[in-house]
């Protein structure tokens, strides 16, 4: 692959207007949300209290109102200062912030550790991310568009992703969920049957993006088409949430039985919904890198502070070797990970989504495997660091593991993304396939 123009001299230093961008982003925080959480005991979300004043533990285990409300406030505060939809097209009231800004924005917000500009355990930020208003811009309709983008920005619409089954989760092709074209009343269209899980957000959603086998076998990429299922629909049922290692939870099991929609329901082309669910997965793996590398290194530095602190039989903590090489080995794997997410954000805002795939796509699985284990490494080194104080609620490491150790199965599981990274290695797959073919 030719030089990347974007790169330019090989500068390792991040731009002095994303710098300043980053700067702006702290005196909002400390302008307005900081202020917002200090108020009305909101903290209780926040310190030991968190899991417990957020969960709702005799309705499912759901999140509070209260706490969703207070996650809602930030974010129009973040929206009315121009931060919110920073990733968006300017059409929809965003500055077209691309994968290096928004990577460079996740590392910042995560490495400041937990509180409300910033809590990832439902996806929650005051730089916000669009994988869903981007996937319908890219395959929606004009009515579509209109209905859940305006909608979703409006705080009136929003669908969940319904890919994942009971049965199947990473092998989505094998998936018995399936759909077959009827009429009901005069009106054409399709009834779905099956069942769908870990659905996320489904207590919130007015609709459910359900993925379902329309032509062909398991196993066939083409034969997969995408629904929009509105909730309330007969036969849709939210049979339970399922309760996790990090709650509350938003996690739904889901069943169809005879689910009729019309055909406007469905989003894209019949049979070839899975490139719908591929979309945006690239910059999404990348963003859920940056931030589990943010909370990486929140923990290596109050690692680093806590040991000068501590003075055990005498002298410093940090004074034993003991407590020295595993953090030096963290900051080093953290520094070595923040080059490869920068360069390889950089590179993909260069590139269409087809050149990623073809000579990104091991790089930002890289990035995305070794991030979220990296996080729950530096996270267990904390709380073993800190002793007892941290491996109570009163420090935020138990948080950040039990929230980013999710991210080892979720967005592709890491095996997932090592058997990627191995295609490219061992050139099944990239721009080297034919060289070793020949072997």
């Amino acid at each position: 692959m030719p030089p990347n123009p974007a790169l330019g001299a090989m500068s390792f230093s991040i731009p002095p207007d994303l710098v300043a961008y980053l700067q702006e982003i702290d005196h909002f925080i400390d302008t307005k949300i900081a202020p917002l959480q200090a108020s009305d005991d909101n903290n209780r979300f926040f310190d030991h209290r968190r899991e417990h004043a957020r969960t709702d533990w005799d309705h499912h285990g759901l999140p509070r109102d209260d706490w969703e409300e207070l996650l809602a406030q930030a974010r129009r505060l973040a929206d009315e200062a121009g931060f919110y939809r920073f990733c968006l097209p300017e059409e929809f009231g965003g500055r077209n912030g691309g994968n290096l800004w928004m990577a460079a924005i996740r590392m910042h917000l995560a490495k400041k550790g937990l509180g409300l500009f910033n809590d990832l355990q439902n996806e929650h930020s005051i730089v916000g991310n669009f994988p869903d208003i981007l996937m319908v811009k890219e395959f929606g309709t004009q009515e579509q568009k209109r209905e859940f983008i305006q909608g979703r920005l409006d705080e009136k619409i929003s669908f969940a992703f319904g890919l994942t089954e009971p049965n199947h989760g990473s092998d989505a092709t094998h998936m018995f969920t399936h759909a077959a074209q009827t009429t009901r009343n005069g009106t054409n269209g399709w009834v779905i049957n099956g069942g769908k899980m870990w659905i996320s957000g489904m207590h919130r959603a007015t609709h459910c993006l359900v993925f379902a086998r329309t032509h062909g076998k398991a196993g066939d990429a083409i034969g997969i088409t995408a629904f929009f299922v509105p909730k309330g629909t007969p036969g849709f049922i939210i049979e339970s949430y399922e309760w996790t290692f990090n709650m509350p939870t938003d996690h739904a099991t889901l069943t169809f039985t005879d689910v009729f929609v019309p055909e406007t329901a469905v989003l894209g082309t019949i049979d070839h919904g899975l490139a719908i669910a591929q979309t945006f997965v690239h910059e999404n793996r990348l963003r859920q890198a940056a931030s589990s590398l943010g909370a990486a290194e929140y923990c290596i530095e109050e690692s680093i502070k806590y040991a000068r602190r501590r003075k055990p039989f005498g002298k410093e903590l940090s004074a034993n070797q003991g407590i020295q090489f595993p953090v030096v080995e963290l900051a080093t794997q953290a520094e070595m990970l923040k080059l490869l997410i920068l360069k390889t954000a950089t590179e993909m805002d260069g590139m269409t989504q087809k050149e990623i795939e073809q000579d990104l796509g091991d790089k930002v699985s890289m990035c995305n495997y070794w991030g979220n284990r990296l996080c729950t490494q530096a996270a267990d080194r904390a709380m073993q660091i800190h002793g007892g104080i941290g491996y109570s609620r009163h420090k935020s490491f138990e948080h950040i593991y039990r929230h980013h150790r999710r991210y080892r199965i979720t967005e592709g599981s890491e095996e997932i993304q090592m058997r990627k990274i191995a295609a490219y290695l061992f050139r099944y797959v990239g721009p080297r396939k034919a060289e070793l073919s020949r072997l």
